[in-house]
């Protein structure tokens, strides 16, 4: 206790500049990454970090010596692996705007209201033969894709987004990314899918849905401009030739994963 105080009474300005100086930058780059599949990455992380520590305390050999090795692999795989987000931090911090205020995210709205608009919208590029490309984030941030695309922040509506796939229009050939229920970005490139078992007839807006939902949780809605056609890809599977009943429902249960309160979820699902 006496040692714990006089550690304590050393503790001067310095050391508090030091920690809060090291709490912004971790908190900025938290910021970076927020919106970004690197959180899942740091997540994982972080699991086999807490389990490395049950191992050692619990004398579990084995388990702590492959747990090393794999925490000793990291060090060289994590500069790789982060490589978008530190060479933007640096970016940011050579035009000194790496200390910025970060807006909050906007709360989630009507879920069934945005719902009613996504398929109000299918309806009617359907009837025209529009072609069109509607991402829905989830749980895996897509922060990256929203990057390569036109910045919006708009409220979802059907009129709002049938005017963005106009043909001819600056933002038709591209997705629309929409965040709770904002529209985040529209023009937006996606990867296209690499599995050789993609029907030959699926064109790039299908192959970039399920190139998508392959790496992330999102929710993909496809409307074909040759047929008129709505799909939907989930987890890198495509459901096709879709009504506005079957549309509704499908969005409203996997929507509802995300506005459900995580008091209400397993803990082993959390």
């Amino acid at each position: 206790m006496a040692e714990f105080l006089s550690q304590f009474r050393n503790f001067g300005i310095l050391s508090a500049i030091d920690i809060i100086v090291v709490t912004l930058v971790f908190y900025q780059f938290y910021m970076l990454i927020k919106r970004t599949r690197a959180v899942q990455l740091v997540k994982g992380v972080m699991v086999l970090l807490i389990v490395s520590l049950f191992a050692k305390y619990f004398q579990l050999k084995a388990l702590s010596w492959l747990l090393d090795k794999l925490l000793q692999m990291f060090v060289i795989a994590i500069p790789v692996v982060f490589q978008p987000e530190l060479r933007k931090a640096l970016e940011q911090l050579g035009r000194g705007s790496f200390f910025t205020r970060h807006p909050l995210a906007p709360g989630e709205d009507n879920l069934e209201q945005v719902v009613e608009e996504l398929v109000r919208c299918t309806q009617v590029l359907s009837k025209n033969r529009i072609g069109a490309l509607i991402v829905i984030e989830r749980k895996t941030g897509v922060q990256d894709f929203v990057e390569t695309g036109i910045k919006i922040d708009g409220m979802v509506s059907s009129e709002f987004l049938v005017n963005i796939f106009i043909p001819n229009t600056p933002l038709h050939d591209g997705a629309v990314i929409i965040r709770q229920d904002r529209v985040a970005a529209a023009g937006c490139f996606l990867p296209l899918s690499v599995n050789p078992n993609i029907q030959k007839d699926l064109g790039t807006r299908h192959r970039a849905a399920l190139g998508l939902t392959e790496i992330t949780d999102s929710l993909a809605i496809v409307v074909s401009e040759e047929t008129g056609a709505i799909s939907v890809g989930i987890d890198g599977t495509l459901t096709r030739f879709m009504d506005d009943k079957m549309l509704r429902e499908l969005l409203l249960r996997e929507l509802e994963i995300k506005s459900t309160s995580l008091s209400m979820i397993p803990f082993w699902r959390w």
